[in-house]
């Protein structure tokens, strides 16, 4: 029987981070994976493909608009498959450079599913007809095994008119028009995509709000955005009954409107892989959410046994799960470490326009006690924005009035997904309004809006 120091169930962003990191802190370490290609859903079915997708959605609304800029394009046409098959390229490569690091760093990877049974003992099945083929054994062991996609219950997303999100990333052909089932990060970016390309698409959602995770005013322009962009949305509804027809979907809503639409995307959250991995023969517990639960450095109620990433609970998100697997690999080996800031974690969508945020919202921020400020600066004020032709677009920043300490900073427009990381910076580094403002940002550039914003809290604006 081989025998590791530490092996990780799980390949994606928090399975492959761990193991590089054990790897370079001397542990013998391997890593099981019951997929064939190494990434995990993130980069084989989630964060890279979807941003390939809207990368080519970007340039077709670019060449569209292109006589605002003074150039002429005739006949601008796309084809699904060859989007389909830049995006799957992308992902090859990325998915090749992951198997390129398991070899740099002499990490030993077994295809195959992973099962704990007990005595450090783990069991690897060759396929779903649960024949075990090896055997190994591991002092420490760390759950990565991610989440899957929530169905609804009488909705099966079946590939044909109705979809998850992975049928969505690698449609052979286009629908003419589309209903989304949620309006989270996921839903909102193929709503994005899908009506860059001349979908009728609509969305669905329960709550009062789009991207309800979002601040209010975040939330409230992009709604507003994605109106004017042509996207029809329901708030406060859901499906009541879905009927499959020859061809279309006849779907009938809360409110008691009946539409057909030519096919369905399933986008209502998500669900923890914990079947089939052996918990019942340990003493793990799950939440009542049903992730599994740790402490925060990730231990489990199992000695020696950690769970990191989307499986130990949300936010779902790769960078989180790539943050808690270096913090769970450096207690291992008795370093030094902090745990996890949870208020210093961003969000991020990739839609037209981008979404991102950090900390407390507006409405957060008051319910927790403190004193606030708020601070605004739109997008049509900022030189660089006009000169993109991007007016649309808002920074809001929450500011404690009696510390000046950033509590939260919320953003929509071009680009901002590359700008957050000002913020979490900021609010990692304990910065307060001072600090932001004392900082001097180039010009012309968007992330001047950032500045403007905190100037905005004091009225000190000077560019609105």
């Amino acid at each position: 029987m081989d025998e590791y120091d530490i092996t990780v169930i799980g390949s994606g962003p928090g399975g492959y981070i761990a193991a590089i990191r054990a790897a370079q802190l001397g542990f013998k370490t391997a890593i099981v994976e019951k997929e064939k290609n190494l990434g995990g859903i993130c980069l084989n079915w989630g964060c890279i493909p979807t941003k390939s997708l809207l990368r080519t959605s970007e340039v077709y609304r670019l060449i569209k608009k292109s006589e605002e800029f003074g150039i002429k394009v005739k006949d601008a046409s796309f084809d699904i498959r060859s989007i389909v098959k830049y995006s799957k390229s992308v992902v090859d490569k990325l998915s090749s450079g992951v198997v390129y690091l398991m070899k740099k760093n002499n990490i030993k990877v077994y295809h195959g599913f992973g099962k704990l049974a007990g005595n450090h003992a783990i069991k690897i099945f060759g396929d779903k007809s649960d024949k075990e083929e090896q055997e190994i054994s591991s002092r420490h062991i760390i759950l990565a095994t991610g989440v899957r996609a929530r169905n609804l219950p009488g909705i099966e997303a079946d590939g044909d008119l109705t979809w998850n999100a992975q049928h969505a990333m690698t449609p052979d052909r286009l629908l003419k028009s589309l209903l989304i089932i949620g309006s989270g990060a996921i839903g909102v970016e193929f709503a994005s995509f899908y009506s860059t390309l001349g979908v009728d698409v609509t969305i669905v959602e329960v709550k009062d709000t789009i991207l309800p995770l979002e601040d209010r005013d975040i939330s409230s322009l992009a709604q507003e955005i994605f109106t004017k962009q042509g996207i029809k949305i329901y708030t406060n509804n859901s499906v009541k009954t879905l009927t499959k027809n020859k061809g279309f979907i006849k779907v009938l809503l809360s409110s008691g409107e009946s539409k057909e639409f030519d096919g369905v995307i399933v986008a209502v959250g998500v669900q923890a892989n914990t079947e089939n991995i052996g918990l019942e023969n340990t003493k793990i517990k799950l939440s009542s959410s049903g992730f599994i639960e740790t402490n925060e450095w990730y231990e489990t109620n199992e000695s020696n046994v950690y769970a990191i990433g989307d499986v130990a609970g949300p936010p779902c998100l790769a960078h989180k799960a790539s943050h808690e697997a270096v913090i769970c690999v450096e207690k291992i080996a008795g370093n030094n470490t902090h745990a996890l800031k949870r208020e210093c974690i961003p969000s991020c969508t990739y839609s037209h326009p981008q979404i991102a945020s950090v900390g407390l919202t507006e409405k957060q921020a008051i319910e927790s006690g403190y004193d606030i400020k708020i601070g605004k600066f739109h997008a049509n004020f900022n030189g660089k924005s006009i000169a993109l032709n991007e007016t649309e677009g808002l920074v809001k920043t929450v500011i404690d009035k009696k510390t000046g300490e950033l509590l939260g900073a919320h953003m929509i427009g071009a680009e901002i997904t590359e700008l957050i990381s000002n913020f979490t910076l900021a609010k990692q580094l304990e910065g307060t309004d001072f600090d932001i403002k004392s900082t001097i940002f180039p010009h012309p550039t968007i992330s001047e809006m950032i500045h403007e914003s905190v100037l905005a809290a004091d009225g000190k604006s000077l560019n609105s």
